[in-house]
């Protein structure tokens, strides 16, 4: 079994978001000069934006797939029952909002059935479909993906991504002999994913180290999701570090955790709408964002609604408002804790 403990590590001592390399400031400040500021890039720059039922849509990195700006989590739709649950899959979808999102392992399964049986009766046709996988090995990888298109119901995922990319290690063990990416390939042979990424919240570096390695293999991932919201550009920032090297090499790029797993709400600085256009005003084609109950939903069809990209002022109101409290990455738990990891629990997921 994969030895979690020992393979912890997640940054090199010292790390600081200061700690930028010309390579990486020279992208970052490209990206200043695209769009508002410092990795708030102008969507008028990559694409041409539309809107359907009020939601604005852009392409997904180079894929061609066009999607709605904001997403549907898939963890938090697991916490309702089976009945809201595809009451909130469907309202979504008929409001506008065509992004998925789903993991093997929410709610041990639950999820991944619940929005199953909402996809049904046509509606599976109208979605951009994503889940992810915890496996790490290609026969752990391949077991999910079988188990996860069995309870969506689908021949095929439009978006299949390594799940909790979080500790310094995760890289070389799916990239190694007989790892999880050589079930992807093969799936994607299969004709049962259609595009690859990954996701991961814990650290900047451990992204950068993913896409390094990938680029080894002579790989390019298809998207890469990543915390973003009003705490992260003060704490091992994703918008800073990440972000800009998604935006120069046209990888889809998806933000999560807007509001930090309700975290960032109970330090009383932001609402749920600044923290959603804050989200939506950096260079993310979606920002995934939870939704347990309808009034939840309702509050995001909303802010997708209202949104009007924010101006570099503004932007920067919205983190002097959050930094006295967001330096250590107290709200920002994902970050700083293993509250979020559920590999660390689960170390078996792993393969």
């Amino acid at each position: 079994m994969f030895n979690y403990h020992r393979k912890l590590k997640v940054a090199a001592p010292g790390y600081r978001d200061s700690d930028l390399s010309r390579r990486e400031f020279l992208m970052w400040t490209a990206a200043s000069a695209v769009g508002a500021s410092v990795g708030r890039v102008s969507f008028g720059a990559e694409s041409t934006p539309s809107m359907k039922n009020g939601i604005p849509y852009n392409e997904l990195g180079s894929t061609g797939q066009n999607v709605s700006r904001v997403g549907l989590g898939g963890f938090h739709m697991g916490k309702a029952s089976e009945k809201e649950a595809i009451e909130i899959v469907r309202t979504a979808i008929d409001n506008g909002i065509n992004f998925m999102d789903n993991a093997w392992d929410y709610h041990e399964g639950r999820s991944e059935i619940y929005m199953g049986k909402a996809l049904r009766d046509g509606y599976r046709d109208k979605v951009f479909l994503m889940t992810k996988i915890d496996g790490q090995t290609k026969k752990s990888a391949a077991k999910q993906m079988d188990e996860s298109l069995t309870r969506l119901r689908v021949d095929y995922v439009d978006l299949m991504q390594c799940h909790e990319v979080i500790r310094m290690g995760d890289a070389e063990r799916i990239f190694g002999s007989d790892g999880a990416f050589e079930a992807l390939m093969e799936a994607k042979k299969a004709g049962k994913i259609r595009y690859i990424g990954f996701t991961g919240h814990k650290s900047p570096a451990i992204h950068r180290q993913m896409l390094d390695t990938a680029m080894k293999h002579g790989f390019k991932f298809d998207a890469v999701q990543f915390p973003v919201n009003v705490m992260d550009a003060h704490h091992e920032s994703f918008q800073k570090r990440v972000l800009p090297r998604l935006v120069e090499e046209n990888i889809g790029r998806l933000g999560m955790k807007p509001m930090g797993g309700s975290h960032i709400l109970e330090s009383k600085t932001v609402s749920p709408t600044e923290c959603l256009h804050y989200a939506m005003s950096l260079s993310c084609n979606v920002v995934i964002t939870g939704c347990d109950s309808m009034k939840i939903l309702q509050q995001a069809l909303d802010a997708a609604r209202t949104f009007k990209q924010l101006s570099p002022d503004e932007m920067a109101a919205l983190e002097a408002k959050t930094a006295s409290v967001a330096k250590e990455g107290e709200f920002e738990k994902y970050k700083t804790s293993e509250v979020f990891d559920s590999t660390a629990r689960n170390p078996e997921w792993l393969g």
